[in-house]
């Protein structure tokens, strides 16, 4: 009881959050760059989708390019946790819908599932949450772990390696698994 008084004290400091980290001035030719990366990805996949003739794209890539070309160097950007965060919370999607259906709930839990596993897995890609979600609700089968999730996973992951690395000031992936 003690403990959890102690916790309960505490609560208001920890809102305040430390002191926000001194800021480098922002590099114009890095934001640019970013900017033409993540059209040229988005409008990949929107061409791919048009030869195919399928849907590809869904709103977590959006999320997943910002990541891929605008701080391609996190940790949280690199192709493991791009294709494993994705195909994982797909999976879960998957899984729910099958097992408990399309809910609002289950999209919650959804949500949760897929943070979750991907903590374990060291697969934490933070657009997957999103996968997760729009996969409950879309009522995903498994054809959506094939398309839209890998094969727009697929095209990210090539304009990432080609656009990062095609200029000198940037490099992807920094690690691949």
């Amino acid at each position: 009881m003690e403990a959890m008084r102690q916790r309960l004290a505490q609560f208001p400091g920890k809102l305040k959050g430390a002191p926000p980290p001194r800021r480098g001035q922002a590099s114009r030719r890095f934001a640019l760059w970013g900017l033409l990366s993540g059209t040229l990805a988005i409008l990949a996949i929107q061409a791919v989708a048009g030869w195919w003739g399928q849907p590809l794209l869904i709103g977590s890539f959006g999320a997943s390019a910002v990541m891929l070309f605008g701080a391609p160097d996190s940790p949280l950007a690199q192709p493991r946790n791009l294709i494993g965060g994705h195909l994982l919370s797909a999976l879960v999607a998957i899984g729910l819908v099958a097992t408990l259906g399309s809910h609002p709930w289950t999209a919650a839990i959804g949500v949760g599932l897929a943070i979750g596993l991907m903590h374990l897995t060291h697969t934490t890609h933070p657009p997957g949450g999103a996968t997760a979600l729009i996969g409950v609700q879309g009522h995903a089968t498994w054809g959506f772990l094939l398309v839209p999730v890998l094969a727009g996973v697929a095209i990210l992951l090539i304009m990432a390696l080609i656009t990062n690395n095609i200029v000198y000031h940037r490099r992807y992936p920094r690690h691949w698994t």
